[in-house]
């Protein structure tokens, strides 16, 4: 810490200026920012007001500069290699999802969070989005009884997006269910438990330009016998939308992190659902960084346990693997892999 504030840093400009500007709000020392793109650096630090020897292309050269907490918001095929380097260095990490596109990574850097005297956190910004944490919170209550059903879905166009060849998500090694869907799944994960098997399908018609499907529906088996469905399709022609639907044996509360209101159904004491339904508004902040950084550094500063270590990061990606694998076999159910320790 420096002069008794926390000192952070961020690596990968494109997506990471939410996370600076979280870093900035919340009151933290900027300690560096790192991007490896021409000029993005300069660009961004001049606007920021940040001095120049706060400016890196090489992100090794702030494996040793005082930082107490990294944002590794780079591509995701390149999460592993810079969360072990800085666990490993004994910097906190707070890394964008998806955790990893394979096992094998996951399991990389949940050894690494192991044996590391840092802690780590796995950004699923989901769990920060207003109307999401009030689902969660109704949920909990017992407000609509057992849920028994959970949908969602991550409807989002690509087509504009994938024209520049410089944006992340146009890498073809990115599956939209594992890079965009793990929000979806991430926060069903969050409502209904680990997804035990999943069944999908998937299909080609939208983005021709990668090789990935760009439509697939999943059903996922839940603990408690909860049963789910998810939805993705990164060419969709709509806006973008994770429209949530959650069921329960007394109620039904339907979101999503567009909109300015949440719809919660509830029934009378003769179980009949009452009309009309509620409306609650909240505040739309579906990039809410701001909190989820601050909940991280609280974890770090008061020894608190975290809801996203890189074990629950990996679940997450665990069962989108396990989406794409059933999908490309037709649909034959699959169960995920969660053993990442072995």
């Amino acid at each position: 810490m420096k002069d008794g504030k926390i000192v952070a840093g961020v690596v990968g400009l494109q997506f990471g200026l939410r996370h600076l500007d979280g870093i900035i709000a919340n009151g933290y020392e900027v300690g560096g920012i790192c991007d490896n793109l021409p000029g993005r650096v300069e660009e961004y630090g001049a606007e920021y007001k940040l001095p120049p020897e706060k400016y890196y292309t090489d992100w090794h050269d702030m494996l040793n500069i005082g930082l107490d907490v990294v944002v590794i918001a780079v591509p995701d095929m390149l999460h592993r290699e810079l969360a072990v380097a800085f666990l490993d260095a004994g910097v906190n990490v707070l890394c964008e999802k998806p955790l990893a596109l394979n096992h094998e990574d996951l399991c990389a850097i949940a050894k690494a969070e192991a044996r590391s005297t840092a802690r780590f956190m796995c950004g699923q910004i989901c769990r920060f989005t207003p109307s999401f944490v009030k689902a969660k919170e109704i949920v909990d209550a017992g407000t609509i009884g057992e849920v028994y059903f959970v949908e969602s879905e991550y409807a989002h166009d690509y087509m504009k997006i994938l024209a520049d060849e410089k944006i992340w998500r146009a890498d073809p090694r990115r599956h939209g269910v594992i890079g965009g869907g793990c929000h979806a799944v991430d926060l069903l994960r969050w409502i209904a438990g680990d997804p035990e098997e999943v069944c999908a399908y998937g299909t080609h018609k939208l983005l021709p330009q990668v090789p990935y499907d760009d439509a697939t529906i999943a059903i996922l088996k839940f603990p408690n016998n909860i049963i789910g469905k998810v939805f993705v399709s990164t060419g969709c022609k709509r806006n973008y939308t994770m429209r949530t639907l959650i069921y329960g044996t007394k109620g039904t509360i339907i979101c999503d992190n567009t909109s300015k209101t949440l719809t919660l159904f509830t029934v009378d004491e003769e179980g009949v659902t009452k009309k009309p339904a509620e409306e609650i508004e909240l505040e739309v902040n579906n990039h809410n960084a701001q909190k989820e950084i601050a909940v991280f550094v609280d974890a770090i500063l008061n020894d608190k346990p975290l809801m996203m270590s890189a074990i629950e990061g990996g679940k997450s990606a665990a069962a989108c693997i396990a989406i794409v694998e059933s999908s490309e076999k037709g649909g034959v159910p699959t169960k995920p892999n969660y053993n990442f320790l072995a």
